[in-house]
């Protein structure tokens, strides 16, 4: 066999041997359809670089005899396509990356998308059956809230919580929200799509971050990946048991056989391990900790849809108490939550799993405004989640998803942890562009898709990047170790938002976001109180950079009142400060672009297209000129005026006024007569 033979011989006779192509083109291989995809890319690294030709029947020996492929051979035959160097493309001038005219073109659905390269499984999703009428109910939620307080940690059992507490779990055992909103959960569900791993709304895409769930949750996002090498059995779960609960064998396959699976029920482990307490032997303390943490994480990070039990495979990540606190449990968490919301898009599934506590909080914190109902007593200190009392709305699923159909981008909270970032600072991993992993999910992270969220400009991001199999946890762990070396670079971020929480994107952004997306989830027909037409909506860019200004200035006066009377002359001062600056350029905005015609004749209200968001004021506010505040201009105070004189009754009624005195005195005189 000579792997070194050309492009255009597919299998070279073995007495003539073609040469090695010296400096051969740069090639790629091009798949028709998605059962072959693009494997490997040649490059011309000097002379060890080699390729090796489409695999058939007859293999790569050249001793096998040739053979006329059939005509499924010939259909699904990769081609070779030289094609220019990645290094001289520029993704601002192709935002589609140039797609080949061999692979497959996928059609437009019915509300978008118009262009199928990004969102490829969109037909089995639940938004394309929603637009075709076929509905679904809300999907019901694994909540293990409620769960949590069955099994405290008093002071009785100060030794196993002095582990659990070195192990960074222990925040867990405290913000678990004990209600979980159908409605709204379901319908942020519809609009989250696998293979970008994001929420696509109406002006853009969103996404739980890695700095979400550090702030939200305060557990570590950091360390030693999660991995399994491969699921167990049910005699490895019955071992396992045995081994690092203590348990006997007969009553270790009892359980596993009333699980059905290599699981233990959330019950069995409260029963047998919750009375243990400091006063017990050190080895059933240690048993008792194993069981708390393996409690803990099935009510909570891997909470799954039989909402009853917790896989034992999760065990041998106890089994060193002392490096429990190693593990990325926030990565680990985030892709578990990544791959339960995946599941779920598809019209016949019908329950949601995953930590609903992370989604639920981060709801609440991007959309303040329209479903959260905030804790006063809450501290920066504690966790995010312990911000927001939970609860459900009145909302049915059809009237949400017109709500965020609808949803403006100035109506979300791009940076909600500016006052959090004292106590937690943003971390470097949430820069991290690659996969994450929970055991045998893998799952990409996408920051470059929501740059406004870290408070920059949003540009069009590459195309999504298929996850590697979960059998290949090697290149996978040292990937992770090297995390560093896969952040976003300063070049990849681009430029900061002129104002902070702005929701900035490049012109060209939402025409090709429009065109790859599906952003309105209601269809026409369902609609109660907009168009019917299909594509009528207005744009989710027709904000106008006022809007946003002032959205921005009323958020800051927000956390300025919110913060009461003990904050410092200098924090409400620059408060006062930036709002001023955000409202005085937002008036020369809109003094900028009015008309100076005066009104037309007609007083006919203008349509909802073209009426402003607000109306600019007589006067504008020049810049400062330098980087000192400007100065507050404060209007002086009214004139005092006398107090008019008791005016004498009229003889006849003169004004209204007159004429509705004289009413009440003729009504007064008739009842009395």
């Amino acid at each position: 066999m000579n792997p070194k033979s050309g492009a255009n011989q597919t299998h070279p006779p073995p007495s003539k041997p073609s040469p090695r192509p010296v400096n051969p083109p740069l090639l790629r291989f091009v798949a028709k359809t998605p059962d072959n995809p693009q494997i490997w890319t040649h490059s011309n690294q000097g002379s060890k670089s080699k390729y090796m030709p489409p695999r058939t029947r007859g293999g790569y020996t050249s001793s096998a005899p040739r053979r006329r492929p059939t005509g499924s051979e010939r259909r699904r035959r990769v081609q070779l396509r030289e094609v220019e160097p990645a290094a001289d493309r520029d993704p601002v001038e192709h935002p589609q990356h140039d797609r080949d005219e061999t692979e497959e073109v996928f059609e437009g659905a019915p509300g978008g998308p118009i262009d199928r390269c990004i969102l490829r499984s969109f037909d089995k999703h639940i938004a394309a059956k929603i637009w075709v009428g076929e509905d679904r109910a809300p999907l019901k939620l694994v909540n293990h809230g409620a769960k949590l307080q069955l099994w405290e940690l008093g002071m009785e059992r100060s030794r196993i919580y002095e582990t659990v507490h070195r192990s960074g779990l222990a925040p867990l055992t405290s913000c678990s929200h004990r209600v979980a909103s159908r409605p709204m959960l379901s319908a942020f569900c519809e609009r989250w799509q696998p293979e970008t791993t994001t929420f696509h709304m109406p002006f853009g895409e969103m996404t739980i971050t890695l700095d979400d769930v550090a702030s939200i949750l305060h557990i570590p996002v950091t360390g030693s990946m999660i991995s399994f090498s491969q699921p167990l059995h049910a005699d490895d779960a019955n071992a396992l048991l045995v081994e690092l609960l203590g348990t006997t064998d007969v009553e270790a396959s009892r359980e596993t056989e009333q699980c059905r699976s290599p699981s233990v029920r959330l019950l069995w482990l409260r029963d047998h391990f919750s009375t243990i307490t400091d006063a017990s032997s050190d080895d059933d303390i240690v048993f008792a900790t194993r069981a708390f943490l393996l409690h803990l994480v099935g009510c909570t990070l891997f909470a799954d849809k039989s909402a009853t039990s917790v896989a034992v495979v999760y065990l041998e990540l106890f089994r060193d108490l002392s490096m429990v606190g190693s593990y990325a449990w926030g990565a680990a968490c985030l892709a578990y939550l990544y791959r339960q919301l995946s599941i779920a898009t598809r019209f016949e599934v019908r329950q949601l799993g995953g930590y609903l506590t992370l989604l639920q909080a981060w709801i609440y914190e991007h959309f303040p405004e329209m479903f959260s109902s905030p804790d006063i007593s809450y501290t920066e200190s504690r966790p995010r989640a312990l911000r927001w009392r939970p609860h459900v709305i009145p909302d049915s699923l059809p009237s949400v998803r017109e709500r965020l159909d609808r949803l403006q981008i100035s109506e979300v909270c791009w940076e909600p942890y500016v006052d959090h970032r004292s106590e937690h600072p943003l971390p470097d991993i949430a820069w991290y562009s690659g996969c994450i992993k929970c055991g045998q999910v893998v799952e990409p992270y996408h920051p470059e898709r929501v740059l406004r969220q870290f408070g920059y400009i949003q540009t069009i991001p590459p195309r999504p990047f298929t996850p590697p199999r979960p059998d290949r946890s090697i290149l996978l762990e040292q990937y992770w170790e090297r995390w560093t070396d896969h952040v976003l670079t300063d070049q990849s971020r681009g430029r900061r938002c002129h104002y902070s929480g702005s929701g900035e994107s490049v012109p060209e952004y939402m025409p090709w976001y429009d065109r790859i997306s599906h952003r309105i989830v209601q269809p026409p027909q369902l609609r109660s109180a907009f168009t019917t037409d299909a594509r009528s909506f207005p744009p989710s860019h027709a904000a106008s950079t006022s809007d946003t200004h002032v959205a921005r200035a009323f958020s800051i006066l927000g956390h300025l009142i919110s913060g009461g009377r003990e904050q410092s002359a200098d924090v409400i001062w620059a408060a006062l400060t930036e709002a001023h600056g955000i409202l005085a350029g937002s008036a020369e905005i809109a003094a900028s672009h009015s008309t100076p015609s005066p009104a037309p004749a007609s007083h006919s209200s203008p349509s909802p297209a073209t009426r402003p968001f607000f109306s600019p004021p007589s006067f504008v506010y020049p810049p400062p000129a330098s980087d000192d505040p400007p100065p507050l201009v404060v209007p002086p105070p009214p004139a005092a005026v006398a107090p008019p004189a008791p005016a004498a009754a009229p003889s006849a009624p003169a004004s209204d006024c007159t004429a509705s005195t004289t009413v009440y005195v003729r009504s007064k005189r008739k009842k009395n007569t």
